[in-house]
């Protein structure tokens, strides 16, 4: 995509806290594309749970067809504590990541200048990793079932699916991921192949069979509970981690708190291949006792911003507004924790936008 294209956007604020933050996002999105002069193009949804309620659906017909036309989505966050859970998440974001095939789950794990992380002696130079996390396999295929439901004899059944198809290429990814980041240049399979002896075995021989084509990329591998001791112990040892979906799905939470928070982890469902559709998104989740409070922190959903733009090809304006968001987490906030940033959400994103004026020597 070129600089002079117009980029098209699909923005879904969802639940809770989330129309509030992605209001934040779409804001710096709007003036980093003044900045870099190319059009922007915004089409906003009201899927989740309010439109459920109202309506009984969570995806109106046709509304698939037509976010296919997008390159990337900004979601807000997905969770109502009048709808049951699993409703909004199967039938919005697994339905998204799935129908889209969005089978690249990108979370990067990196502490801002000004954020406090729970480990101690630990800084920014130390936790500067990436995960990318498998999203369309294993346990969250949905297949299985129950039988004799309700009784003392209920038996329930939950299959986690692997393919040669979808090893492969999250692993090729996560490879070519690894060299154009181009710091250690390390990628780490995370599975638990001495357990999980089928499927995991699955990922090990493909993980080995591909490392073959990059000479110039070291590998590792790590059980995932080692992981999670190395994570807290010594993140700086990590570069790329690759790993399945659920145990992505784990182990990205607890990257999230040692980068300070979910308020500031945000993260991307990439569908690679060209033409395909996007969606990103900051990890904290809807926050409903924020709702309406201005209390939230927007830092997430704006670097979920940042993330769009370098994945459609805008690269200097994501670097642009990456650097204006460690400029105002390094000089500007109290503190990362909602309520306590020491300005409201409305004002963090107008700090990010006066940010982006700055010149390179002063982020």
């Amino acid at each position: 995509m070129s600089a002079s294209s117009t980029l098209r956007v699909a923005v879904i604020g969802g639940d809770g806290t989330g129309p509030e933050v992605t209001a934040e996002g779409v804001k710096v999105l709007k003036a980093v594309a003044q900045h870099e002069g190319f059009p922007v193009e915004l089409k906003h949804y009201d899927f989740g749970g309010e439109r459920y309620l109202a309506t009984g659906e969570v995806l109106p017909a046709g509304a698939l067809e037509e976010l296919r036309f997008f390159p990337a989505i900004l979601l807000g966050a997905i969770g109502h504590p009048d709808v049951p859970p699993g409703i909004l998440e199967r039938g919005l974001l697994l339905e998204l990541r799935f129908k889209f095939d969005q089978y690249i789950n990108l979370r990067p794990v990196k502490l801002y200048p000004g954020v406090e992380t729970p480990i101690k002696g630990k800084g920014p130079e130390d936790i500067d990793f990436v995960v990318v996390r498998e999203n369309t396999e294993d346990l969250y295929c949905g297949m299985g079932g129950f039988l004799k439901k309700g009784t003392r004899d209920e038996v329930a059944i939950q299959t986690a699916v692997y393919t040669r198809k979808g090893c492969e290429r999250c692993i090729r990814w996560a490879f070519n991921f690894t060299r154009k980041r181009n710091k250690k240049k390390r990628l780490t399979l995370v599975a638990k192949t001495n357990v999980l002896t089928y499927g995991h075995d699955l990922w090990w021989r493909t993980f080995q069979e591909i490392a073959k084509e990059y000479p110039d990329i070291q590998t590792d591998y790590n059980h995932v509970d080692a992981c999670c001791m190395w994570m807290v112990k010594n993140p700086e040892v990590y570069d790329v981690i690759v790993t399945t979906n659920m145990f992505g799905d784990i182990i990205t939470d607890l990257a999230g708190i040692i980068q300070g928070g979910m308020g500031v982890a945000a993260g991307a469902n990439i569908n690679p291949e060209p033409g395909g559709t996007s969606m990103f998104e900051p990890m904290g989740g809807s926050a409903p006792k924020y709702t309406g409070t201005h209390q939230i922190n927007p830092i997430a959903c704006i670097s979920a911003t940042a993330m769009l733009l370098e994945h459609t090809g805008y690269e200097k304006a994501a670097s642009r507004v990456m650097r204006a968001i460690q400029y105002v987490t390094g000089h500007k906030m109290k503190s990362q924790a909602a309520g306590k940033m020491g300005y409201t959400t409305q004002q963090v994103g107008d700090l990010v936008v006066e940010a982006l004026d700055l010149p390179d020597h002063q982020t």
